[in-house]
């Protein structure tokens, strides 16, 4: 390691603890690095002492505050002395192993859903809704919409052979579609939809699912909020009869028509998210500033948060599934945690972005990770513990309009550039 000037003199004592387990723990003992060493420094020290056949990346903590800075730098903004043997914990560097091959649509990919292990939902400016069991791998096309998809939400996943999802459309409506996963094998299965949503009267931004139950949400540039039954009962509308075709034959099916079962207004324009992280409780945000929490039964609004921008996107997680993560028309994403009382600001900013936030997705399993996309081409991954992102994903040609985690290891995002891609082999410690 090749060390000059002052800092040459400049010597620390440390000490690499990990809890990863092996090949990756290295011995406990001290040893001594130059002050002006940095993050990628230290991870060749850490790789020697392990003596691995392929280098691995590592991030590092002192008192659990990730190093973004030369050491000497990090030590003397946190005050602490140089004096004593320093205990740097390292873990595996959050950032992508691997990019899959990317899946081309016929138009913008507008929303991606990664919440399924299965699949991976996508809604496409083109009308149409698509599962991908992996890259380049279409198992089904959800048809009907007249209009670009907006929004798309897996309802449910996790049964044997059916999947059900919903799509929400600029063309004023919500489709729900059951999808029989085992009769596609070889060839792409073209699916309609079991259920129309009609109600809203402008085009539907969002879409999320109830987390146990038969209820989806759907956000609109009407300014609303509405709630309806996913369950296929006729007796909620009227029923009618479509044209399904198959093979060569024309057999009929029948699409049943839903209307909100409540409605929650509030907010004075476009309601661009809406997410349901608890059974009572939802969150929304808007063009006009806000960010607001619903009480489900009562249809009142228990929380305000207002950050002086419009607002494209938001997502609760973190610590104790409450911190509430929004982005939209500036590079700036928010975090505010609503259990401190007294104040609305945000507890975190990030602003390494150049452009519009277009999504914000919290990893499950983490306190601390969240990613963001934006206008800028990019897709950040963030930890609370830094202020700087620990990986940029720049694989995108144009903007990206949507990303999500997808099996807690990989980053799945669509864009302008008509792709959906896949960012995996992702370590979340």
């Amino acid at each position: 390691m090749d060390v000059e000037g002052e800092d040459a003199a400049k010597v620390i004592h440390v000490k690499f603890v990990t809890k990863l387990d092996s090949p990756f723990e290295a011995p406990v003992r001290p040893v001594v690095i130059p002050s002006n060493v940095t993050r990628l420094g230290l991870s060749t020290i850490v790789n020697s002492l392990l003596t691995l056949e392929n280098t691995e990346p590592f991030d590092f903590l002192i008192d659990g505050e990730l190093i973004r800075m030369s050491l000497g730098e990090f030590l003397l903004a946190k005050g602490i002395s140089a004096e004593r043997t320093l205990e740097i914990e390292y873990i595996r560097a959050v950032t992508p192993r691997k990019e899959e091959n990317p899946s081309l649509h016929d138009d913008w990919v507008s929303a991606v859903d990664g919440s399924s292990p299965r699949f991976i939902l996508t809604g496409c400016c083109d009308g149409l809704g698509r599962l991908w069991s992996s890259s380049g791998s279409c198992t089904h096309v959800l048809e009907g919409h007249s209009g670009a998809i907006s929004s798309v939400a897996f309802v449910n996943s996790n049964g044997a052979e059916t999947v059900t999802v919903a799509t929400a459309s600029k063309d004023r409506t919500l489709r729900l579609f059951k999808v029989d996963t085992a009769e596609s094998v070889d060839s792409t299965t073209r699916v309609r939809a079991y259920k129309i949503l009609r109600g809203h009267k402008a085009s539907v931004q969002s879409v999320v699912a109830q987390k146990s139950g038969d209820m989806v949400c759907s956000s609109s540039w009407d300014s609303t909020i509405s709630l309806w039954h996913t369950n296929d009962s006729a007796s909620e509308g009227e029923s009618f009869a479509v044209k399904k075709r198959k093979g060569n034959n024309q057999a009929e099916e029948f699409q049943s028509e839903g209307e909100a079962e409540t409605t929650f207004v509030g907010h004075t324009q476009c309601v661009s998210s809406v997410v349901w992280p608890e059974h009572d409780v939802i969150y929304s945000a808007s063009w006009d500033h806000s960010v607001r929490r619903w009480d489900v039964p009562t249809g009142k609004d228990s929380l305000n948060l207002f950050c002086g921008k419009a607002l494209n996107t938001l997502d609760v997680g973190g610590e104790g599934s409450a911190l509430v993560a929004a982005g939209g028309s500036d590079p700036i994403l928010r975090v505010w945690d609503p259990r401190k009382p007294g104040t609305s600001a945000p507890v975190f900013q990030f602003s390494s972005h150049s452009s519009w936030i277009s999504a914000c997705k919290w990893h499950k399993s983490s306190w601390f990770h969240l990613l963001s996309a934006s206008y800028d081409g990019k897709i950040m991954l963030w930890d609370l513990r830094t202020a700087w992102p620990l990986s940029i994903i720049d694989t995108h040609k144009d903007k990206v309009l949507s990303a999500d985690w997808w099996k807690g290891e990989s980053v799945v995002s669509g864009g302008a550039d008509s792709n959906l891609r896949i960012s995996s082999g992702i370590s979340i410690c």
